[in-house]
């Protein structure tokens, strides 16, 4: 696992930055079922139901939050502390996000105009989301800007995890403490991953049950 990651210039940051270090929410939204999908499917249709499937997820959470970094599978996002506002709105995003991806992964199913292994396996996809907060440095290596530091690798170290769900919001006790939101009100239960060299990490968890029946989502705007 790296211990910076990157995006090319132009996400706000300046070419010729000084390094400066920042709290706020660090976000990971990422694709189950994605190397299984990848690897099984035609070229030509697989990454392009992938890349819709996350435009639907970019377009929920930003704004309020920064996209750092599209990671193949995943999308990193950042919300700076002061940029969140209401810190609670983020977790309304999030549950945007997930209803989106759901409603798109159900059209493209739905659409029985292509026999290919990837339109035809598209359900098997689904959505996690890990939300920590915590300290970042900004820094930049050549075109690029990076984001480093222990945070930063705790919250890409917590999308491999012990859950075994396919489909959950897990957020660290800093995040929930940070949004000020009530695990038991916000039916987020405790969870503890253990991880070599960060420790033990106190999270909450959602799990995202299939609907029993069709939600409504909201339009990005």
């Amino acid at each position: 696992m790296a211990h910076a990651f990157s995006h090319g210039a132009g996400f706000g940051v300046t070419e010729g930055m000084k390094p400066f270090t920042e709290d706020g929410a660090l976000v990971l939204a990422d694709i189950s079922g994605f190397t299984e999908f990848v690897t099984a499917t035609e070229l030509e249709h697989g990454p392009a139901i992938i890349a819709e499937l996350l435009e639907q997820v970019i377009d929920r959470i930003s704004p309020p939050l920064e996209i750092q970094e599209v990671e193949g599978d995943a999308v990193f996002a950042l919300g700076p502390d002061g940029t969140v506002v209401p810190r609670a709105k983020l977790l309304d995003a999030l549950t945007q996000a997930f209803l989106a991806f759901r409603a798109r992964r159900a059209e493209l199913e739905a659409d029985d105009s292509c026999g290919c292994n990837a339109c035809r396996t598209v359900g098997k996809l689904d959505l996690k989301v890990v939300v920590h907060h915590g300290r970042f440095r900004r820094q930049q290596v050549g075109t690029h800007t990076q984001v480093a530091g222990p945070d930063v690798i705790l919250a890409h170290q917590l999308l491999k995890n012990g859950l075994g769900k396919r489909a959950y919001l897990l957020m660290t006790e800093a995040a929930l403490r940070w949004a000020g939101l009530d695990a038991s009100r916000e039916h987020l239960a405790p969870h503890v991953e253990r991880y070599e060299h960060l420790g033990s990490v106190r999270c909450f968890v959602r799990e995202f049950a299939e609907p029993a029946v069709p939600v409504a989502v909201a339009v990005a705007a």
